[in-house]
């Protein structure tokens, strides 16, 4: 079974390679995905998350509840106006920290069945978006906050290790 790997983990910071075989194992991985997700009680999840180096993330539309699995996934436009929000990540459990994201996106992306999709997505869905991408190119969210911000929680995560 697959666990959720957390800030320090050198995954984390990999590059996932594109995904090109929509097979059965790649469906089994997405279902694997969303049913991880929904057990962390979050909202997205990226496969290098789970030590997966491949292009693919789950995800859930804050509005709706509705699941989606987004194969090889690319914004192809964004606003030009970026709104400051407050972000969460498996990944860097218990911190929420505020990380500047473009209000509304267009991403290109394939189904689990190798389908082409686009997908247009504004505020909380957008900022979903953009958060599980930044994954599969080794990006978290504590790269997109402030220097201090960023120093705030590795310096709490560094104690709390030493602590234990």
């Amino acid at each position: 079974m697959y666990e959720i790997r957390t800030v320090g983990d050198p995954v984390l910071r990999e590059t996932c390679r594109d995904v090109t075989s929509f097979d059965a194992g790649l469906r089994r991985l997405a279902k694997d995905m969303l049913e991880i997700m929904d057990e962390a009680e979050g909202i997205g999840l990226a496969a290098s998350q789970i030590g997966v180096l491949k292009r693919l993330i789950v995800c859930r539309d804050p509005d709706t509840d509705q699941a989606f699995s987004f194969v090889n996934p690319a914004i192809v436009e964004r606003s030009q106006e970026e709104i400051m929000g407050s972000e969460g990540c498996l990944s860097v459990p218990g911190f929420s920290v505020e990380v500047p994201r473009a209000e509304w996106v267009v991403m290109e992306a394939c189904d689990v069945q190798g389908r082409p999709l686009r997908v247009e997505a504004k505020d909380t869905f957008a900022r979903v978006l953009q958060h599980e991408i930044d994954h599969l190119s080794g990006c978290l969210i504590l790269d997109r906050t402030s220097a201090e911000e960023r120093r705030r929680v590795l310096k709490v995560i560094r104690d709390r290790t030493l602590a234990s």
